[in-house]
């Protein structure tokens, strides 16, 4: 199941739903074959690791993976969730917050 992500890493993203709903962060990882995405600070679990060579063991907190469906992302004009859209622009089809019409790729 691979599915279209419109949300990249290196996106403003805020939660819709679940535990960490309201919360906004940065997506480190985005898995389009999952249908998930990782974001920074959000959806913290702690894992019990066995010691190696390069990591001393413990209990580490790490982010998960959540719902690409669960997360919208931030429209730069207003701060809150947007649906995302695509427009021509300059003869390239780029990123655009369906709120505010406004520009999201670089």
């Amino acid at each position: 199941m691979s599915l279209k992500l419109k949300i990249k890493k290196g996106d403003q993203v805020i939660v819709l739903s679940g535990d960490d709903k309201g919360k906004t962060g940065e997506v480190v990882k985005a898995m389009p074959k999952e249908g998930k995405v990782v974001v920074q600070g959000v959806n913290l679990v702690k894992r019990h690791t066995k010691p190696s060579q390069t990591t001393p063991g413990g209990i580490v907190t790490k982010e998960a993976p959540i719902s690409v469906s669960n997360v919208a992302i931030v429209d730069p004009k207003s701060n809150k969730a947007s649906k995302i859209g695509y427009k021509e622009v300059d003869g390239k089809k780029v990123r655009v917050a369906r709120k505010s019409g406004e520009v999201i790729d670089k």
